[in-house]
C-alpha cells in the first residue's frame, strides 16, 4: 500500500469498502464520497468515481439511498455546472429500484442537479432522462419520471415541449395505478410550468381522465391536483373546470376522496374566491359536515371556521351553523374534539349579538362533553370567545368543566388545565379566581405524578406575575409555607421548588422575611434529598439576596454526612465566591 501511488489510495479504499460484507461500513464510504471527490480531483471523479458508482447499484437499500442523497449535492466535486449531466447515469438507475424512499430520494436529487443545469444541457441530457424513465420496462421508473418533468419542461424547444405533454398524458393512463397515481400527485408541479394556452387544453383533459379513475387511490391525488390547478387557471376557468370536478367528488362512493375533498375545499374556496364559493361549495361542504363517515366529518368539522370567514356570518347562519349543532352532538368524539378545536374561532366571524345567541349555547354544551379532549379544546381557546362574547356568559358554565378536569383521572389532562390556568386567570379576573380556582392551584402541589407537581410550581409562578407580588403575599404564599410540614418528604421537595420559583418575582425584600426562614429550617431536614434542594434553591436565591444571609446554611450543608448534600452546598458556595469576585 506504501508505494502506491497517493491519488490511487483513496478510490482503492472506497472500492474495498463498498465491497465488504459489514453494512456499516459500505454506508462510511458512501457518506465520505465528497472527501474522496477532493482526494482524486475533478476530471477523476467524473471519469473513474462517478461509473463506478453507477455500477454499484445492486446494494442494501440503506447504501443506496446515502448513495442518492450524496450525488445531489455533488457538482462542485465534478466540475460544476458544465459538467453535471454525468451524475445523471447514476441518479437514473437509482431511479429505477424496488424500494420507494430511494427512488423519492434520487428523483429530489435528479430535481436539484437539473434546476442548476444550462438549458442547452438540460435538452441535451436531462430530457432523453425523462424519456427513457418514462418508457422505463418496469413501472419504477415510469413512476419516478413523473416528479422530474416540471424541470425538464421549461428548458425545451416547442417541438420537444409538446412531445413531454403527449408522453405525461400517456403516464396518467398507464396500466399501472402506482404509475397513474405518481402522475395525478406531480400534475400540479408539472402544470405550474406549462402555458397557459396548454393548460386549459391538453392539461385539463389529462386532469379529468384522472378525476374519473377506477382507483380511489389515484382519484384522491387528482383531488390534490383541483386545489393547485384552481390557482394556476384564471377565476372563470377554474368555476367552469374545477368546481364541478370537487361537487362530484364530495358525492364520490370511496370516503378517502370525500375525505380529500373536505381537507382541501378551503384552499379551492380561495382561489374562486367568496361569491362562487357561496353559489357553488356550500352544498357540497354541507354534505361532508353530514358524511356518514366519521373520518370525512371530522376533516369538515376541522375547517369549519375558515370556510365561514369566506362565506361571511349571514351564509355561515343559514347553511353552516344548523350542522355545527348537529356535530356537537356527534356520536364520535373525534368529530366533537375537532369541532371544538376551531369553533371558537367563529365567534368573531358572527359579532357578539349571533355568537351570544347561536355559538354559546354549543360552546356549552361542548364544555360539558363526556370526552375530555372536547372540554379542553373549547377552554383552550376561550380567548377568541372572551374577545366578542365576554366572560361573565361563559364563567357559569366554564367552572365545572374546570373543576372536573383538573380533577380527571389521566394525569396528562390534569397538566393540560394548569397550562391554561395563568390565561383562564387573566380573563377570569382575580376576583372570580380567588373564590373559585386559588384552592385548585394548591391542591396540585400535592398531586401523585411529578409532572403535575411541577407544572403547579410554574404555574403559581405565572399567577403571580399576573395578579402582583402583594396579590401572591395573600392568597400564594402563606397557603405554600404551611404545605412545608407535610409528611411525605416528596411534597416538601416540590414546596422548596415553588419557594425557588416564586422568590425572583416576590422580592428581595419579601423573600428575606417570609421565604428565606423556611428553606433555612428545612436544611434540618432528615432527609438528605431535602437537604440538598435546600442548597440546590440557597444557589438560585443567592442573586436576589445578601449573600450574609445565605452562606452560614450552606457552610453547615457542606459539612454533612451525605455525598450529595456536600457536593451541592459546595457548588452554591462556589457560585456564592463568583459573585462576590465579579462584583
Amino acid at each position: 500500500m506504501a508505494t502506491m501511488d497517493e491519488p490511487l489510495y483513496p478510490i482503492a479504499v472506497l472500492i474495498d469498502e463498498l465491497k465488504n460484507e459489514d453494512i456499516q461500513l459500505r454506508l462510511n464510504s458512501i457518506r465520505r464520497l465528497s472527501t474522496i471527490a477532493r482526494a482524486l480531483g475533478e476530471e477523476r471523479t467524473r471519469k473513474e468515481l462517478v461509473p463506478f458508482l453507477g455500477e454499484n447499484n445492486d446494494d442494501e437499500d440503506e447504501v443506496l439511498l446515502a448513495m442518492a442523497e450524496e450525488l445531489g449535492v455533488f457538482i462542485p466535486y465534478v466540475g460544476g455546472v458544465e459538467h453535471a449531466h454525468v451524475l445523471l447515469p447514476p441518479l437514473e438507475t437509482l431511479c429505477t429500484v424496488d424500494e420507494t424512499c430511494v427512488r423519492d430520494k434520487a428523483v429530489e436529487s435528479l430535481c436539484r442537479i437539473g434546476a442548476q443545469m444550462k438549458e442547452g444541457d438540460i435538452v441535451d441530457w436531462f430530457v432523453p432522462v425523462v424519456k427513457r424513465l418514462a418508457a422505463g420496462e418496469w413501472f419504477t421508473a415510469r413512476v419516478s419520471s413523473c416528479g422530474i418533468f416540471h424541470i425538464a419542461y421549461p428548458s425545451a424547444p416547442d417541438q420537444l415541449k409538446a412531445e413531454l405533454r403527449a408522453i405525461y398524458g400517456q403516464l396518467c393512463q398507464d396500466d399501472m395505478p402506482m404509475v397513474r397515481r405518481a402522475a395525478a400527485s406531480n400534475l400540479g408541479k408539472f402544470a405550474a410550468t406549462v402555458e397557459q394556452s396548454y393548460l386549459k387544453t391538453q392539461i385539463m383533459s389529462i386532469f379529468d381522465d384522472l378525476t374519473q379513475d377506477d382507483q380511489d387511490s389515484v382519484r384522491l391525488l387528482a383531488v390534490e391536483g383541483c386545489a393547485a390547478l384552481g390557482k394556476l387557471l384564471e377565476p372563470q376557468d377554474c368555476v367552469a373546470h374545477i368546481l364541478p370536478v370537487i361537487v362530484n367528488f364530495s358525492q364520490d362512493k370511496s370516503w378517502r376522496v370525500r375525505y380529500m375533498v373536505a381537507n382541501q375545499l378551503y384552499e379551492l374556496c380561495e382561489a374562486v374566491g367568496p361569491e362562487h364559493s357561496r353559489e357553488h361549495l356550500v352544498s357540497a361542504y354541507v354534505r361532508l359536515l353530514r358524511d356518514n363517515e366519521a373520518e370525512v366529518r371530522i376533516a369538515a368539522a376541522g375547517k369549519v371556521t375558515k370556510f365561514c370567514r369566506i362565506l361571511g356570518p349571514q351564509f355561515a347562519i343559514q347553511d353552516i351553523l344548523p350542522c355545527i349543532k348537529e356535530l356537537s352532538s356527534d356520536s364520535s368524539q373525534h368529530v366533537r374534539s375537532a369541532l371544538a378545536s376551531v369553533i371558537m374561532g367563529m365567534a368573531p366571524v358572527l359579532g357578539k349579538d349571533d355568537a351570544t345567541e347561536h355559538l354559546l349555547p354549543i360552546f356549552l354544551s361542548l364544555l360539558k362533553d363526556e370526552f375530555p379532549d372536547v372540554r379542553l379544546n373549547i377552554i383552550s381557546k376561550l380567548d377568541q370567545v372572551n374577545q366578542v362574547i365576554g366572560i361573565d356568559l361563559l364563567s357559569q358554565s366554564l367552572l365545572p368543566a374546570i373543576v372536573e378536569l383538573a380533577e380527571d383521572r389521566h394525569w396528562r389532562v390534569r397538566l393540560a388545565i394548569i397550562e391554561y390556568i395563568p390565561l383562564l386567570a387573566s380573563q377570569l379576573g382575580v376576583g372570580f379566581f380567588d373564590d373559585k380556582l386559588g384552592a385548585l392551584c394548591m391542591q396540585w402541589l400535592e398531586d401523585k405524578v411529578f409532572s403535575i407537581r411541577d407544572a403547579a410550581t410554574n404555574n403559581l409562578k405565572r399567577l403571580a406575575e399576573e395578579f402582583g407580588p402583594e396579590w401572591a403575599m395573600q392568597h400564594i404564599i402563606p397557603q405554600v409555607l404551611e404545605k412545608i410540614n407535610n409528611p411525605h418528604y416528596l411534597y416538601r421537595m416540590t414546596i422548596l421548588q415553588a419557594i425557588s420559583s416564586l422568590a425572583p418575582v416576590m422580592g428581595a425584600e419579601i423573600t428575606c422575611q417570609k421565604l428565606l426562614p423556611v428553606v433555612i429550617n428545612s436544611s434540618k431536614d432528615r432527609v438528605p434529598n431535602i437537604k440538598f434542594n435546600v442548597a440546590k434553591v440557597l444557589q438560585a436565591l443567592i442573586s436576589i439576596l445578601d449573600q450574609s444571609t445565605v452562606k452560614p446554611c450552606l457552610v453547615e450543608l457542606s459539612e454533612d454526612p451525605d455525598v450529595d448534600v456536600r457536593y451541592y452546598a459546595n457548588q452554591a458556595l462556589e457560585a456564592c465566591n463568583q459573585m462576590m469576585m465579579s462584583s
